[in-house]
């Protein structure tokens, strides 16, 4: 099976993936729900970042360091890295305060320095805010942003007619992996009928609020 799709049922095996009626941040009414705070074990954190490993390594971006954007991202970074490690390949992570400390190392950065081409790690991308706080870190430390790595992309509309996966694409001039997509999820729906009763209720929304491909 596809990474892709194994992630798909991975999430759903996780109840990450929901299906329902449920409300988003922009008061629409999505028939699907994820949720990756729920990846909140040490089997399904290992697992998860062998997916991220898995799609880095599929987007051929070059990049030579991980950073984690506070608080979702410190986690998934570390994660990211040891799997990234497990399979041969050693990269140095870092992530940020919230507060900058006055004592000790000081700063708002933790690990290892920002340098070279510093690719973005986070669950998902909703309104951009996390990747431009990122983007501005790793400027000023005078390194490059080289992406952002996802777990899903909804492939959805914000408040014109690019996704925020779009916007930052836009803004900021770097690309944005994702491990899965809505695409991914329509494709999963369609192969497995013990899904089926949710792919008219998915495809509507697609239809409604989806981005052109």
């Amino acid at each position: 099976m596809d990474f892709r799709q194994d992630f798909i049922e991975f999430a759903l095996d996780c109840k990450v993936l929901r299906f329902g009626e449920f409300k988003t941040k922009a008061g629409r009414m999505s028939p699907y729900f994820f949720n990756a705070g729920l990846f909140n074990d040490g089997a399904s954190l290992g697992r998860l970042a062998g997916f991220y490993a898995k799609a880095a390594a599929a987007s051929s971006l070059p990049f030579d360091m991980l950073f984690g954007p506070a608080y979702k991202g410190i986690p998934l970074v570390a994660a990211i890295a040891v799997s990234l490690a497990a399979q041969g390949t050693n990269y140095p992570f870092a992530f940020n305060r919230k507060e900058a400390k006055d004592h000790g190392e000081g700063g708002m950065i933790v690990g290892a320095p920002l340098t070279g081409r510093v690719l973005i790690v986070d669950d998902v991308i909703s309104a951009g805010t996390s990747v431009r706080e990122s983007v501005e870190l790793i400027r000023a430390a005078g390194a490059t942003p080289a992406g952002v790595l996802i777990a899903l992309d909804r492939q959805e509309r914000g408040q014109g007619e690019l996704s925020a996966v779009q916007e930052v694409q836009r803004d900021y001039g770097i690309p944005v992996i994702a491990v899965a997509s809505l695409g991914d999820l329509m494709a999963y729906l369609q192969n497995n009928p013990s899904f089926a009763e949710y792919r008219t209720a998915v495809a509507a929304y697609r239809e409604r609020y989806g981005i052109d491909a």
